[in-house]
C-alpha cells in the first residue's frame, strides 16, 4: 500500500448519493446477478472476478468529467469517501473500469441528473468517522478545506494519509 494513489471524493452529499451509498457501500453486490452481468465486457467481468474471487463488491463511480484522474486508478489505491465534514469509509481499489451501462444498473439513477461513468470495485472497505479536522492536520492540508469533486493526491499528500490516518491498519480491521 506504501506509493499508493490516495483519492478523496465526496460520496454522501444529497439524498441521491446517500441511496446509491446505500445499495453500494453498505452492502456487498453480487455483480454476477443476471441485472448486472450483462452490462459487463468479458474482460470486466475477468477482472472482477480476479478481484473478487467469491463474486461480490461494494462499488463506487465518478462522472466522465473525472476519466483522466479514474483512468490513473489501479488495484491497491486508496479512495477516502466523505460527507458530513468526515471521512466515512476508506476503500482499497480492486478493479477500476468505465461502463456507463453498468454503472446505471448499479445505481439506477433519475435520467435527469449526472450518469457515472466511471466504477471502481473495493476489495476492503472500512466504515469510518473520521473529522475533516483530522485530515486538515496533516502536512500539505489546510483547514476549511471541505474536498470538493473527486482529488488526486499528490504523491506527498497521499503518503501523509496513509500514515496520518493509518489507512493499513483500519483496511484490516473487522
Amino acid at each position: 500500500m506504501d506509493g499508493a494513489r490516495v483519492v478523496i471524493q465526496p460520496s454522501f452529499g444529497n439524498r441521491h448519493a446517500r441511496r446509491h451509498w446505500a445499495d453500494t457501500l453498505d452492502t456487498c453486490v453480487d455483480f454476477h446477478a443476471p441485472r448486472l452481468a450483462g452490462a459487463l465486457t468479458e474482460q470486466q467481468r475477468a477482472a472482477l472476478d480476479e478481484q473478487h474471487p467469491a463474486g461480490s463488491a461494494w462499488f463506487w463511480g465518478a462522472s466522465d468529467k473525472h476519466d483522466k484522474r479514474a483512468d490513473l486508478l489501479t488495484a491497491g489505491d486508496v479512495v477516502l469517501l466523505t460527507g458530513q465534514k468526515h471521512v466515512l469509509a476508506i476503500g482499497e481499489v480492486g478493479h477500476c473500469f468505465r461502463n456507463h451501462e453498468f454503472a446505471r444498473r448499479l445505481w439506477r439513477p433519475d435520467p435527469t441528473r449526472c450518469l457515472w461513468s466511471n466504477v471502481y470495485s473495493f476489495r476492503a472497505l472500512r466504515h469510518t468517522r473520521i473529522p475533516y479536522e483530522q485530515v486538515w492536520a496533516l502536512p500539505g492540508f489546510n483547514p476549511g478545506d471541505n474536498f470538493m469533486g473527486l482529488r488526486l493526491l499528490s504523491p506527498d499528500k497521499a503518503a501523509a494519509v496513509l500514515a496520518g490516518l493509518d489507512v493499513r491498519r483500519r483496511l484490516r480491521e473487522r
